[in-house]
């Protein structure tokens, strides 16, 4: 279960997130929409404190913390409950894709570097790249690079999953590829919140789609009814551009 309540982020003057109330039930995939620039990254970059909140509480699993009481034993804590697809991959250049799924194992969960790379082995095998193990991130595609980025994050096995804009930075003919891998992940009820701009793809993965604006999250509900029928004037003119 996650649970976050009073969620604020400001950049000086400008509030990016304005009191965000959220639940997500464990094996709910939610997806979020909206505009640019209306704080979607920035809330999933705040949950695990990528970007630290100013104000707000925030449960995942076993672990609560409190954005202005927070201790670093703590933010260790949240982050270790979460995982994170970039929508830049966020590989280490100086890593083959084995490493970079093991890496994780070994520096947050503490397992040895044999057992970490039998692990890494069988999720490359598992998202169909058993043969570009010993690959750097310069010579595999930009699909491959992001669903090694979704392996890594697959490899944590935490409770949530964040996904921010997974297709953004590809080229058009890989963006299948990442999206019916992440469809495969969300089959197995992996915990997902999902920042994406593909419609369709909030459509068939979503249990929930929330419509963020401003800074709020301004209408939520299941995706056969936002996407229908959906009930502010906001969502409606956003829709409407982008359908």
């Amino acid at each position: 279960m996650i649970s976050v309540r009073g969620l604020t982020k400001r950049f000086g003057d400008n509030t990016v997130l304005d009191g965000i109330d959220l639940d997500i039930r464990s094996g709910e995939r939610v997806a979020i929409i909206g505009p640019s620039g209306t704080g979607k990254s920035t809330l999933l970059r705040s949950l695990n404190f990528l970007e630290k909140p100013d104000e707000g509480t925030i449960t995942i699993g076993p672990v609560t913390v409190d954005a202005r009481r927070l201790r670093v034993a703590e933010e260790l804590a949240l982050r270790r409950q979460t995982s994170f697809v970039f929508q830049n991959y966020a590989l280490f250049a100086n890593m083959t894709a084995r490493d970079n799924i093991a890496e994780g194992l070994i520096t947050v969960r503490g397992w040895d570097r044999a057992r970490a790379n039998a692990r890494a082995e069988e999720i490359l095998a598992t998202i169909g790249l058993a043969d570009k193990a010993q690959s750097y991130p310069a010579a595999l595609s930009g699909g491959q690079q992001q669903r090694v980025g979704i392996g890594r994050a697959m490899a944590a096995e935490a409770e949530i999953m964040l996904i921010d804009e997974p297709t953004s930075a590809l080229d058009p003919e890989w963006v299948d590829e990442v999206l019916q891998l992440l469809k495969r992940v969300a089959d197995a009820r992996q915990t997902m919140l999902i920042v994406t701009h593909e419609m369709q793809f909030a459509r068939d993965i979503a249990d929930r789609v929330l419509f963020m604006d401003g800074g709020r999250i301004v209408e939520q509900g299941p995706p056969e009814r936002m996407f229908s029928d959906p009930e502010d004037p906001r969502t409606r003119a956003f829709l409407r551009k982008v359908l």
